[in-house]
């Protein structure tokens, strides 16, 4: 197992990508491994074939552990005992490195479920099997637990190829008095996610500031813009690119806290909340504040497409002084964000939604959408943070200054 990034001690095999038997060339992903922050591919390091794998999908390994055996140019099969050997590794232990990632338990009153069979076999059986063309299901293991082993796949051969009648266990059902449930594992993610979010809410003073914004001057703005641009920007864009402006109108408030200072930056680095099956990753979008709208559009396309499959880079997914998440394609109207730090502040976005307003001293129906503005306050303070909050507004509200 490689050190996938930076400071990571261990990471999960989530998923191989070639099976036992296939060959490949230098820089092929091998493997999809997951650690606390991101999904990133294990790259083949030299030319071979992958003679057995010595991890589950599932398991959790430390950098450094051994995770599979690699055939070079006149290896075979046989050479595999040979090299597990070497490495004093027991094939024993490859097959169940992986924990259990979903259980169902039924209530007592759940009908009967009945539990097919998993085969298990060394990874010498498995590799010896397919150059032979073997399938496992007619072998019958003698090993521990009845696990296939290398010498049923020899005795299989010597038969002829005769094939052994297989036990079929019998239909079973657990009972709980709880009712009927899945048990879901934690991801690393998923503990990371809690981990920092618990330390953020409970250690970081957090006040919030709400602001309604009409829409509708925005929204046509975009409407035009995507009718002539060569790549469509989405309401997203806009809201980055103003708040960047904001930030131009209120340099004060770019800061972040840290022990022994108050760090005020420059540059614009926006984080971006984005949903994944895995959880809330926040990839950065660097210097806002510097790009233009088809730029910043291509740049953010770009990384929340990564984001939800798993592609990010380290660098990717640290640093940033200011997050924006948005919940308005659900429906929400607002909602009170929590802090990600060590930035200090995260803009809540909520749905645009048709309400009646007054404009000019008469009522009349306009977009509206719903900004929630949470703050760190150790480092910002209240009035500093009313006064970006209303540079947002006055350019959301008026977003001519996009093409001035």
């Amino acid at each position: 197992m490689p050190e996938v990034l930076a400071n990571a001690t261990e990471a999960i095999i989530s998923k191989w990508l070639i099976e036992e038997g296939a060959s490949f060339t230098v820089g092929t992903p091998l493997a999809e491994a997951e650690t606390e922050k991101a999904l990133v591919e294990v790259p083949a390091e030299i030319d071979g074939v992958l003679g057995c794998k010595l991890v589950k999908e599932g398991a959790s390994i430390s950098v450094g552990v051994p995770i599979a055996v690699i055939l070079v140019a006149g290896e075979t099969a046989a050479d595999v005992e040979k090299i597990l050997a070497s490495e004093n590794i027991s094939t024993a232990d490859t097959t169940t490195a992986a924990p259990v990632k979903e259980e169902t338990v039924l209530s007592t009153t759940a009908p009967e479920v009945v539990v097919t069979e998993r085969i298990f076999s060394s990874p010498l059986a498995r590799l010896l099997a397919k150059e032979k063309g073997i399938n496992p299901q007619l072998l019958q293991g003698t090993g521990p637990g009845g696990r296939i082993v290398k010498r049923d796949v020899e005795a299989f051969i010597a038969s002829g190829g005769a094939s052994k009648p297989k036990v079929v266990p019998a239909p079973v059902f657990v009972p709980s008095g709880d009712g009927s449930y899945s048990s879901i594992p934690h991801t690393p993610m998923r503990r990371a996610i809690a981990r920092r979010l618990t330390e953020s809410k409970s250690s970081v003073p957090h006040f919030y500031l709400s602001a309604p914004c009409l829409a509708d001057d925005l929204l046509n703005m975009r409407k035009k813009i995507n009718e002539w641009a060569e790549r469509k920007v989405s309401v997203t864009d806009l809201i980055l690119k103003t708040v960047a402006a904001a930030f131009s109108d209120v340099p004060n408030a770019n800061v972040i806290w840290t022990t022994d200072e108050l760090r005020r930056y420059d540059d614009v680095d926006i984080s971006v909340a984005v949903a994944t099956d895995n959880g809330l990753i926040t990839p950065v979008v660097r210097g806002v504040n510097q790009m233009n709208l088809n730029q910043l559009s291509t740049a953010t396309e770009d990384l929340i497409a990564r984001a939800r499959v798993g592609r990010l880079k380290q660098n990717e997914i640290e640093g940033g002084t200011f997050s924006v998440t948005n919940l308005g394609m659900y429906g929400t109207d607002e909602f009170l964000a929590i802090l990600n730090p060590p930035q200090s502040a995260i803009l809540s976005v909520g749905a645009a939604k048709q309400k009646p307003v007054v404009v000019n001293g008469a009522i009349t129906i306009a977009s509206v959408i719903n900004f929630t503005l949470s703050v760190d306050h150790r480092a910002i303070d209240g009035a500093l943070a009313a006064q970006w909050l209303a540079a947002f507004v006055k350019r959301f509200e008026n977003p001519m200054w996009l093409v001035v």
